[in-house]
């Protein structure tokens, strides 16, 4: 019992080993550093040795069980060298990582552990040889010499990680607890349990329990089997060829007799396990970091879609929070100011900006009950502006009245539209700088909207505050408001509206602050949107004169006679009957007849006998028209009267009796009648009457020049909001009492039988191609009867002709130009002539004129005047655009030099100089070609269509069921 005490006791074994490990140089430290290398301990033995040491291992620890000790402490010796891979990896690395490498390292753990390895192999031999060696006294074991490096077995490969728990089964010296070892074996398998148990179940420390007690625990414990090797499966032999190769692996030790079988037949066990399982484990290490690579990406992508489609929904969902549908097919973002507008079909075709220059901190908020008013929805930012929307409804046409009262003296109502090319094309307004076609192709700095010279000024003598989308929207701007409008002035497809006074166009206020008012219009057709949009029943209170009025000028010429005097109109008259073709017509007198302007009597001097020159011209077919001006020239000889009378426009901020001056034309100096003044009217009619009674005049041309001839700082006796306002008052108030056959500018219709002038044009190319979309343009926006330019471009007078000094001669135009020119107006509604054909030397342009006249009267005549009554009952143009035959065409609405007499004919006259073809575009439908008779198909270019120079390009439309 004393024997069997001292070797199952592990505190008597334990300083030996400890004693033997100084002895051998093994230091505390460098087990220490050793110690991690315990998981790359590469043990092995192939299955043939393994089942020989399993047969011979207990008869052999039985017989050298004295040696045991010493082989194991050799054993941790040779593998805890100082020299191992470890300790050369150690080496290697930078100081710092030695550093805390050793700082991790516990030399008393290593010490324990090695102390704990070896005497649970000893306690393994104990055991196996217990009944052997119960009687026997404690025998010391010999001495082993151990054999050379050489002669040792390379049998390990590195052990995985969860094999460090073996070594963390060490004995507690305290507590006198061991590791529990225990094996259990089978013919297909071999299972090992390790137990960190410290005491045997029936509570007696490990180690001390009798040997019936250990059969029994060894009977009764449930081994912790590893997984069941696979029979005659042999290891890869890249593994084989690496186990052989690899210098780092463990140096068995192996005596002839064999005394360590026991231990390698553990390390075979293991070795086996690991060779099968190792190749499939990085197989599988690999193939499941794939799959985590794959996985993570599919993640992070996932991550991402849903994120975007969180956001998206999160905009989207405040968007249409915000953006409020306040009527049927409108929309207002009220916090970003957006709105949007809709067609029938859900297709956006207005976006503007609202209240631009509102600062962004400023709130909005519904307004008070005292401001809302009836059927209108109220909006208010808070000391700046305050919105008020309407909405009506008429069929399909849904319209939308929009209004915006300015709350503070430094803020003007201000909305910008977007006028991009995805929103279609825009056209009206009237002529503006550079005559740009469609609209959004032209640029435009912030301007008044109010009449002048587009020489010098924005904008025309015939302007309307309509415009017209392609896409089927209209925006008509209330005539009270003092509008500016600006065309990609700030930045480009952006067309701006704002109310705003000034010390000129807007002096006069009917609002202490500016207010603007306008109107938005929609629908799916354009063509059906401006037909409702456009005046109707202009035969309303006409007379059947005037009706006659209307179509003589259709059908006649129109004579402007420059320079002009007696002999001058006699011998004009005289050519034109001479030449036989041409129909007499009107023979229109500037105001030079006049001594200066606003005499309203005729000039003795230039005309002796007029009354009697007046007769011979009335003989001869001819109606005589006298063009009248509103301005009294300072050297006129009422301008006296109309100052004591006050029948002047006076200055303001001036006494009342002091006119304001201006300029105009040749009058260097002149005031301008005021017609608001309730004599101004009796006093101009007892003038005109006069001359009518006294040389028979058949009517009247209105010169009313343009708001920018207004005096600077005109006052009337009622005032104006908008000097335009004053060419309407005037039209208005002489038509009631005198014939009026034309005016020179408006900004409203109007009645017939008065046609309104386009502005002068000079003899040039350039002029020449601005007449059709002029022509256009003032169809479009309401001014069915016009009277374009002399033939050859206008004459520029000079500034007086009551000076003998400023007498010059008129020069004829470029023969090729004046051909040109007349092959265009001759599908015109009205031809004006200034030079007759048979001023050139060449006999081809009278031949020119004659086919010329002959086609007009033939063909052109009877369109003009069908689509005339047409127009006066629908308010249509009678020269349209091509999108008029088919809205639905986007070439169409990009033609800019062809036009539409009606739906019936069109025509696509050269406007270049020198040029013999052009290319040409037919709308949909069939079409015969005017040259040479031909039919073509309609809704296609013709390229290079050839025209001579006494030709002009022009196709008349055949019915729907021509066949080819």
């Amino acid at each position: 019992m004393e024997n069997r005490n001292v070797n199952n006791n592990p505190r008597s074994e334990r300083p030996i080993i400890v004693q033997q490990n100084r002895a051998n140089g093994v230091t505390a430290e460098k087990q220490k550093k050793n110690l991690r290398e315990t998981d790359d301990v590469e043990v092995g033995e192939n299955e043939r040795n393994a089942n020989d040491e399993r047969e011979h291992g207990d008869s052999q620890i039985v017989g050298e069980k004295p040696a045991v000790v010493d082989i194991v402490k050799d054993l941790v010796k040779s593998r805890y060298s100082p020299q191992t891979a470890t300790e050369k990896r150690l080496k290697r690395m930078p100081s710092c990582r030695q550093q805390e490498t050793s700082k991790e390292i516990d030399p008393v753990g290593i010490s324990n552990k090695l102390n704990d390895n070896a005497n649970a192999i000893i306690n393994i031999a104990k055991r196996g040889n217990n009944r052997e060696v119960a009687d026997e006294k404690k025998t010391v074991l010999p001495e082993v010499t151990p054999l050379r490096v050489t002669n040792i077995r390379k049998t390990s490969i590195s052990m995985p990680s969860k094999l460090d728990e073996m070594d963390d089964l060490r004995i507690d010296r305290q507590n006198g607890t061991a590791s529990k070892f225990t094996r259990t074996e089978s013919e297909s398998s071999s299972s090992v349990t390790f137990s960190n148990s410290g005491s045997t179940p029936n509570g007696s420390p490990l180690g001390s329990e009798t040997e019936e007690e250990a059969n029994d625990e060894e009977m009764a414990k449930v081994p912790l089997q590893a997984p069941p090797r696979r029979k005659g499966r042999a290891m890869s032999p890249s593994i084989n060829e690496k186990m052989r190769n690899d210098t780092t692996e463990l140096s068995g030790v192996q005596s002839a007799n064999s005394t360590i079988t026991s231990v390698n037949s553990i390390s075979s066990l293991l070795k086996e396990k690991l060779q099968l399982s190792l190749p499939q484990a990085l197989r599988s290490n690999t193939r499941r970091q794939n799959a985590d690579y794959r996985l993570r990406a599919f993640v992070g992508i996932l991550f991402l879609c849903v994120v975007f489609l969180v956001g998206f929904a999160h905009i989207y969902y405040t968007q249409h929070v915000l953006q409020r549908a306040y009527f049927e097919k409108f929309r207002l973002n009220k916090n970003e100011r957006v709105m949007r507008v809709y067609s029938n079909t859900g297709a956006e075709i207005i976006a503007a900006r609202f209240g631009e220059g509102i600062p962004p901190d400023t709130g909005v908020y519904p307004c008070l009950p005292h401001h809302q008013k009836q059927d209108s929805v109220c909006l208010e930012w808070l000391q700046q502006t305050r919105l008020y929307l309407a909405h009506t409804k008429q069929e399909d046409m849904h319209c939308y009245h929009i209004t915006w009262q300015s709350l503070s003296p430094y803020y003007n109502p201000k909305d910008c539209f977007d006028w991009s090319s995805k929103r279609g094309h825009w056209y009206g307004a009237g002529q503006i700088q550079n005559m740009a076609y469609p609209l959004e192709r032209g640029r435009l700095e912030l301007s008044p909207f109010i009449t002048g010279d587009v020489r010098k000024h924005p904008f025309g003598n015939v302007l309307k505050r309509y415009f017209l989308n392609s896409k089927g929207a209209t925006i008509l701007v209330d005539s009270e408001t003092p509008l500016y409008v600006s065309i990609n002035a700030n930045r480009t497809n952006d067309f701006c509206l704002q109310a705003k006074h000034d010390a000129f166009a807007y002096i006069n206020h009917l609002t202490p602050l500016p207010q603007l008012n306008y109107t938005i219009c929609a629908t799916d057709n354009m063509k059906s949107l401006h037909s409702s949009m456009a005046e109707k029943s202009l035969w309303d209170g006409l007379k059947p004169d005037e009706l006659h009025a209307v179509h003589s000028l259709l059908s006649e010429p129109v004579w402007q006679i420059s320079p002009i005097n007696e002999a001058a109109i006699y011998n004009y008259t005289e050519d034109v009957i001479a030449l036989g073709f041409l129909r007499q017509g009107h023979v229109l007198l500037s105001e030079e007849w006049q001594p200066s302007p606003g005499d309203f009597v005729l000039d003795e001097e230039r005309f002796p006998s007029m009354e009697e020159t007046i007769n011979i011209i009335h003989r001869r077919g001819f109606r005589i028209v006298f063009s009248i001006q509103p301005f009294i020239s300072t050297e006129s000889m009422n301008f006296k009267d109309a100052v004591a009378n006050r029948l002047l426009i006076s200055e303001r901020g001036s006494d009342p009796r002091i006119p304001a001056l201006t300029r105009y034309k040749q009058s260097n100096s002149a005031g301008v009648l005021d017609i608001t003044n309730n004599k101004t009217l009796p006093w101009l009619q007892t003038k005109l009457e006069s001359l009518i009674t006294k040389y028979h005049v058949d009517s009247f041309y209105l010169d009313l020049g343009t708001a920018q001839d207004m005096p600077h700082y005109y006052k009337c006796e009622q005032p104006l909001t908008n000097p335009d306002h004053y060419k309407t008052i005037f039209t208005r108030s002489i038509l009631s009492t005198i014939p009026v056959i034309g005016v020179s500018s408006a900004i409203s219709r109007p009645r017939a039988p008065v046609f309104v002038s386009l502005p002068t044009f000079p003899s040039s190319w350039k002029a020449i191609k601005t007449v059709i979309p002029t022509v256009l343009s003032y169809g479009m926006i309401g001014y069915p009867f016009i009277m374009p330019g002399a033939v050859g471009g206008d004459v520029a007078l000079p500034m007086s002709d009551n000076n003998p000094d400023n007498d010059f001669e008129v020069n004829l135009p470029d023969k090729e130009l004046y051909i040109r020119w007349l092959q265009l107006s001759t599908f015109l509604p009205v031809i004006r002539f200034t030079h007759l054909p048979s001023k050139y030397s060449d006999e081809s342009v009278l031949e020119i004129a004659k086919r010329l006249t002959t086609l007009r009267q033939k063909t052109v005549t009877p369109l003009l005047k069908k689509y005339a009554n047409e127009t006066l009952d629908t308010g249509l143009p009678i020269i349209r655009p091509l999108w008029m035959l088919d809205p639905n065409d986007p070439a169409c609405h990009v033609v800019v030099d062809e036009f539409s007499v009606g739906e019936e004919l069109i025509v696509a006259p050269v406007l270049y100089s020198g040029s013999r073809q052009r290319e040409v575009y037919l709308p949909a439908g069939v079409w015969r070609d005017g040259i040479d008779g031909s039919l073509r198909k309609g809704s296609r270019w013709i390229h290079n269509y050839r025209v001579a120079e006494d030709k002009v390009a022009y196709f008349v439309k055949m019915p729907d069921n021509t066949r080819f």
